[in-house]
This record gives structure tokens, C-alpha cells and sequence, in this order.
């Protein structure tokens, strides 16, 4: 496995932390207060940019969700981010009293909307939906709230870090949709040292990461291995654009190499833009967007 560099400095809190340019070495974060601040200026000015009021966040109550509402408060205050926590009647009680400590502790306004009914309406019009399609509706239900919410006024935060980006490990228009994500290019090893920085709360960081989508679900139980395996893994191919011959050469194992690349090349599409047969070349408008023009 890679050697991690040291990443935060504990002689400082977040909110009075060094102002430096964040950096990253071997594919994770080299240093926490530097990448805090980089996320820190891209999301306040984003947010500055659009003309829009706040930040839009669905908080599940685990890491990703919960880094990125400290990550926003960091860059635009706690007025400027609204919380909407989206249980379904199956979700674990401990992940809406987890979001509900953020929001205590972030000082932030929410509001709780049960997605039960919601789903309950679509699946009354369809088949029986089986476990894995139940929870790729709630996922795309909970977006359709998110955007809805942020009608006007807002823009929706992402909470998929790399890892799961790189797997295609989520739900396409659900919570693989964003108007922009803080955590695109942190790996799980980095959300969860990031969140130490942080100081998100403790019970947060130390819960097995779990989509929450049916009883008993977790995250490494579905991909068949740990975060930190992946991690370590996705650095070599993807950062290091190491070769298989050389992955397997260090010891890796081989299962794990097939798994991930059949996760990633399964997945492919979800990182692109979806297809248009363009019958001219393909238009930019981006010299009206810029602000000097």
C-alpha cells in the first residue's frame, strides 16, 4: 500500500487553520489544511459566481454527507447552507440521529422529509421492485427533492468521493447527480482524514460505510473488499497509471485487480456525458459564460 504523507496538522482547528495551496502526492492528499483551503475558496466562489444564495445538501448521517456540510460551512457560513435530511421507514434510526447531530453542531437550518410515501406512489403504479432497484428510487427520489428545494435560490452539493466515482458505485440521477461536488477528487482514505480534520463527529467516523438503501446493506460488503484495499489499488492504476503486470508484480491481489476493473469498466459510462450525434462540430458557449464578455 502506498505511504500516506502526513496529512493535517493538529495544532490548528479548521476554522483559524494555515492559508496554503493544497497539494497532492501519490494520489491522496498530502496535507489536510492545504486541501481544506483549496475546497474552501472553489466552493465559496462557485457559490459567488452563479449568483445563488446557499448550498443545497441531502445529510444521510454518514462521512461523505457529513464532510461536505463542514467543508460548506467552512466556505460560506452557516447561513449559507440548508440541510435536508430524507429518511425512507426502512433507514437505520441512527443515520437520521447522526445527520440530526450535525445539524446541532453546525448551527445549520433543515428540514426532515420522509420519502416513503413518495416511493410508495411510484412502486404502486409498478412491479414489485426488488431490493436494489427499491434503493436506486430512493436515491433518485432524494434528488428530485434536493433540486427541487434548491429551486432559484440554491445549488445542490455532491457527496460521492473518487472511490465510488471510479467504481460507479452510485445511482445515476440519484446521488451520482450534483450542481457541483467538494468530494469528487478525495478517495475515501481522504474523506475520512479529512473528516478527523474536521472534526466531524466521532460516532460518524467510526460507523462501517453504508448506503443505507436495506437492512444490513454496507458499502465493502457489495464490493467484496475494504476501502482501504480499493484505495491503495485505485492510486496505482489510476494516479501512478501503473500496468497489471506491474500491480501484480508488488503482491496485489489478483481477484481484487479483476473486481475493480470490472467495477470500472462496467461503470464507464456514468462518468461521461451522455452521447449526442452531433451533426456539427460540438458547440461551446462558454466565451458567454465568462463574465467578460
Amino acid at each position: 500500500m502506498p505511504r500516506l504523507n502526513p496529512l493535517f496538522e493538529q495544532s490548528k482547528s479548521w476554522r483559524s487553520g494555515p492559508r496554503r495551496t493544497a497539494r497532492k502526492l501519490m494520489g491522496f492528499v498530502s496535507n489536510a489544511a492545504e486541501a481544506a483551503q483549496r475546497i474552501r475558496n472553489w466552493l465559496k466562489t462557485r457559490l459567488q459566481e452563479t449568483g445563488r444564495q446557499e448550498y443545497i445538501l441531502g445529510l444521510s448521517g454518514g462521512i461523505d454527507s457529513a464532510l461536505a456540510a463542514y467543508m460548506a460551512v467552512d466556505a460560506v457560513g452557516a447561513e449559507g447552507l440548508y440541510c435536508v435530511l430524507l429518511p425512507y421507514r426502512t433507514s437505520s434510526p441512527e443515520s437520521l440521529s447522526d445527520a440530526e447531530h450535525v445539524v446541532r453542531d453546525l448551527g445549520v437550518q433543515s428540514r426532515v422529509v420522509d420519502i416513503s410515501a413518495m416511493a410508495d406512489a411510484f412502486e404502486s403504479q409498478a412491479e414489485e421492485l426488488s431490493p436494489v432497484r427499491r434503493g436506486n428510487l430512493c436515491a433518485r427520489l432524494r434528488m428530485i427533492t434536493l433540486f427541487d428545494q434548491s429551486h432559484s435560490k440554491g445549488l445542490v452539493l455532491g457527496t460521492s468521493n473518487k472511490t465510488e466515482t471510479l467504481l460507479g458505485y452510485g445511482t445515476l440521477f440519484g446521488d451520482a447527480a450534483w450542481s457541483l461536488n467538494p468530494l469528487g477528487d478525495l478517495y475515501k482514505t481522504d474523506v475520512r482524514l479529512l473528516s478527523k480534520y474536521y472534526g466531524v463527529p466521532q460516532a460518524i467516523q467510526d460507523k462501517i460505510p453504508s448506503a443505507d438503501l436495506w437492512k444490513g446493506q454496507t458499502d465493502e460488503g457489495e464490493l467484496g473488499h475494504s476501502y482501504a484495499e480499493i484505495d491503495a489499488l485505485l492510486v496505482k492504476m489510476v494516479d501512478e497509471k501503473k500496468s497489471r503486470a506491474e500491480i501484480l508484480a508488488d503482491g496485489t491481489d489478483p481477484k481484487l485487480v479483476d473486481r475493480v476493473v470490472s467495477l470500472m469498466r462496467g461503470s464507464a459510462f456514468k462518468r461521461q456525458p451522455a452521447p449526442i450525434a452531433w451533426l456539427s462540430p460540438p458547440f461551446s458557449a462558454s466565451h458567454v459564460e465568462d463574465p467578460r464578455w
